[in-house]
């Protein structure tokens, strides 16, 4: 996980035109986990090999628990030189 300084995060959201956020919405067991977090790994930010077995979003204990998204969770990517890096300061990662 990477480790931002404020003066990095707030040099990053200051460029808004270059800030995607998402979040997934589709029915139970259509891929939204593994969407995101082959998203996430095309960013650089997980391995290929562990999208899907992630679960970047599902933040709760009950969704981990029992491996479904119950709550949606959005995400911020950040876009510079056709890369993404996400960039969610709740996240803390880039």
């Amino acid at each position: 996980m990477v480790n931002f300084t404020i003066e990095e995060l707030q040099g990053i959201q200051s460029k808004s035109n270059n800030i995607r956020n998402m979040s997934v919405i589709a029915h139970v067991d259509h891929g939204k986990s593994t969407l995101t977090d082959s998203l996430v790994a095309a960013a650089g930010i997980i391995a290929a090999s562990a999208a899907g077995d992630t679960r970047l979003t599902d933040t709760r204990q009950d969704e981990q628990d029992r491996c479904i998204t119950i709550k949606s969770t959005g995400i911020s990517l950040f876009f510079q030189d056709g890369v993404a890096h996400q960039s969610a300061a709740g996240l803390g990662w880039r």
